[in-house]
């Protein structure tokens, strides 16, 4: 049976990159990129991440425990990256046909409020990020804590581009929705 509790958060993980995969198809034509350079600078720190999440890798000083491993943190840590992931598919659902991998305005882009676009303005970052706090309290690793601070240091840079992205292409009506909306944590950030 410990084969089962070492294979669940990879199971939960590969499920959704495969989901992430499969729905990156069929996506709007971009009229306007970042630069290749960025993108490949965060994809580095991502797999960084998920690689210190996965394994441990040397130093040993990684491997350091921060807490107590129990059912309670392992479960409450699965339960966390599940609610984290199910919330980042539901953004992505509801972004449709603008989603893209890297920063981009869209043909036709729109701006979407609706939907999990209500509570927070990058909510798939905000599920990311949940999903890897939950397996970081799995972990309870120093590597799980470094790996969450790495992919929150990517996408908070990455979330930065595309404000001001938003802003040239929405004006008044993207700084309206910044003022009411936080930009990853509900009410808070």
């Amino acid at each position: 049976m410990i084969w089962f509790y070492r294979l669940l958060l990879p199971a939960i993980w590969l499920i959704y990159l495969s989901y992430w995969w499969f729905r990156s198809r069929g996506v709007k034509s971009a009229v306007r990129v970042e630069a290749a350079l960025p993108g490949r600078l965060r994809a580095v720190m991502l797999w960084t991440a998920v690689l210190l999440m996965s394994y441990p890798v040397p130093p040993r000083l990684l491997e350091r425990v921060l807490w107590s491993q129990s059912a309670y943190t392992y479960w409450g840590g699965v339960l966390v990256t599940v609610a984290g992931v199910l919330f980042s598919v539901w953004a992505r659902q509801h972004l449709a046909g603008n989603w893209s991998q890297s920063v981009t305005i869209k043909e036709n882009h729109e701006l979407i409020t609706s939907g999990p676009y209500r509570l927070a303005r990058h909510p798939i970052y905000t599920g990311i990020l949940t999903g890897f706090l939950g397996t970081a309290i799995v972990v309870a690793e120093l590597r799980g804590v470094l790996a969450l601070l790495l992919v929150t240091i990517a996408f908070w840079f990455k979330l930065r581009l595309e404000e001001n992205w938003m802003r040239e292409e929405f004006g008044e009506k993207y700084a309206v929705y910044s003022s009411r909306v936080a930009a990853l944590i509900p009410g808070v950030l």
